[in-house]
């Protein structure tokens, strides 16, 4: 079908991705003129070990970080305004996130309010506009599944009003450089593999049947959705498996591509509502509610959902559109029950 709506995609990250690719952080970090970076991230980086081992790589290319380890899952407007008056008394000059989506999330609200002033909350999108770009950023997600390295959004919670909001839909808020170096999901415990690999394809999903979708974004969903598929049972069975980890860390960089400027669909919007009241994981919160939300809405355009079908590898050969469909509703169900 023609499409005469304007489409725009802009991405100002720079990808950094291998085996072993958090050996370049320094030298990244360095190359952005870092030589104090609020270093953010929790305590579960810590207790694996992966703080330190990113702490040597800043240290070798003499980068000499402050450590932010106060993060923790559905970050608060406390907590960011907290670490931007951290960022700002320790006059740091740049901002590395290491961890999950929280992590990251933190790092580039962090980084808004470094670049302007106030609170996160007046940022909430829809309000004041983010002017500027945020202080050099560097992501290194340990998860595979939120994609927040390379989207334009921050999801923070706000406690007093019990919801979760979105803060960007601007290259302004984007991570400079993303790190992404898939040994780090490996000490990941089966039950985040399987949330954040549902999260990931959530966001595949939804980006390609959402009205905004353009052919580039349909691509790189698609192809999501084929590492997913392929690869998260075996991540979340065989957690040394180097193949389905590098795979699912690129299913979740390329679903989070699929964002472009917009948002997600009804199973976000779900899960991120009952996240803000419940303070739940969003990543499980939205795996229950993507097969429901693609049961109601796969007769709107079945031939899309038809299309992820094969994606997942399902064979739709002499099977009508409308099958095809729901053979991709039935796969997402059983992915979700195993």
């Amino acid at each position: 079908m023609l499409e005469y709506t304007l489409r725009t995609y802009q991405s100002p990250t720079r990808l950094v991705q291998r085996l072993g690719a958090i050996q370049e952080l320094g030298s990244e970090a360095s190359q952005l003129g870092m030589r104090r970076p609020l270093l953010v991230t929790d305590s579960g980086v810590k207790a694996a070990g992966l703080l330190e081992v990113a702490l040597e790589s800043l240290r070798r290319a003499d980068v000499e970080p402050v450590v932010f380890d106060k993060v923790r899952a559905n970050p608060g407007v406390q907590l960011v305004d907290d670490g931007a008056a951290e960022y700002r008394s320790q006059g740091c000059d740049g901002l590395v996130a290491i961890g999950g989506g929280s992590s990251m999330d933190t790092a580039k609200g962090i980084g808004v309010v470094a670049a302007h002033e106030g609170s996160i909350v007046e940022y909430e999108w829809g309000h004041s506009p983010i002017r500027s770009r945020i202080p050099p950023m560097i992501a290194v997600p340990t998860t595979a599944g939120t994609g927040s390295e390379v989207t334009l959004w921050a999801v923070i919670t706000d406690p007093k009003r019990k919801i979760k909001f979105n803060v960007g839909g601007t290259p302004h808020i984007a991570a400079w450089v993303a790190v992404i170096d898939p040994e780090l999901t490996v000490k990941l415990p089966p039950a985040v593999t399987a949330g954040t690999g549902m999260d990931a394809l959530a966001h595949a999903v939804e980006c390609f049947t959402m009205s905004y979708h353009q052919p580039f974004t349909d691509a790189v969903a698609l192809l999501a959705m084929e590492y997913v598929a392929r690869y998260l049972r075996v991540a979340f069975s065989q957690a040394n498996n180097l193949e389905a980890r590098y795979h699912m860390s690129a299913a979740a960089m390329l679903a989070g591509l699929s964002y472009g400027t917009d948002s997600a669909g009804a199973a976000h919007a779900m899960s991120q509502t009952a996240g803000g009241v419940h303070d739940a994981p969003h990543g499980a919160l939205t795996a229950r509610l993507l097969g429901p939300v693609m049961e109601y809405n796969h007769s709107g355009e079945p031939a899309r959902f038809a299309r992820m079908a094969a994606a997942f590898g399902l064979d739709t050969r002499g099977v009508s559109t409308w099958r095809a469909a729901e053979m991709a509703v039935e796969f997402v169900h059983q992915l979700t029950a195993d």
